[in-house]
């Protein structure tokens, strides 16, 4: 992994660690869906900040549309499970229970995409639903 994708995913990382708090903070005062909303739309502004910062002009494809659909969709039901679950739990488990989504997408690499899954992915990924269970308990 190159040091760029390492910095980058740690922006990543930090970015909606400080996401998931004011989530949680926007979830004390308003309907959990109008802060998903609100939330993703200020996120549409940065992508596309992004994007014309870059000097990008997208391509579209018929396929790639569809799977990002489809990825949008998943996206929005995850987001308004994630709000919803902010008024009823703790933020911290919530997010940490959230955060395992991973371990879907490790299985779904394995079985649709051909990705390889070994003994030490394994490992890694039975550590980390084990962690969640002590950390939600």
């Amino acid at each position: 992994m190159t040091r760029t994708a390492l910095l980058l995913a740690g922006v990543g990382m930090v970015s909606w660690g400080v996401w998931a708090m004011f989530a949680d903070l926007a979830t004390r005062t308003l309907d959990p869906a109008v802060a998903m909303v609100i939330s993703y739309l200020a996120g549409i502004g940065i992508a596309v900040g992004y994007i014309a910062s870059q000097g990008l002009s997208p391509t579209l494809s018929g396929v790639g549309v569809g799977y990002a659909v489809a990825g949008g969709l998943f996206s929005g039901v995850g987001a308004v499970s994630y709000y919803a679950a902010l008024q009823y739990g703790a933020s911290g488990i919530v997010t940490t229970v959230t955060a395992l989504y991973f371990v879907v997408a490790a299985v779904l690499g394995a079985v649709f995409l051909g990705e390889s899954v070994g003994l030490r992915d394994a490992a890694a990924i039975a550590l980390a639903v084990g962690a969640v269970a002590l950390l939600s308990t």
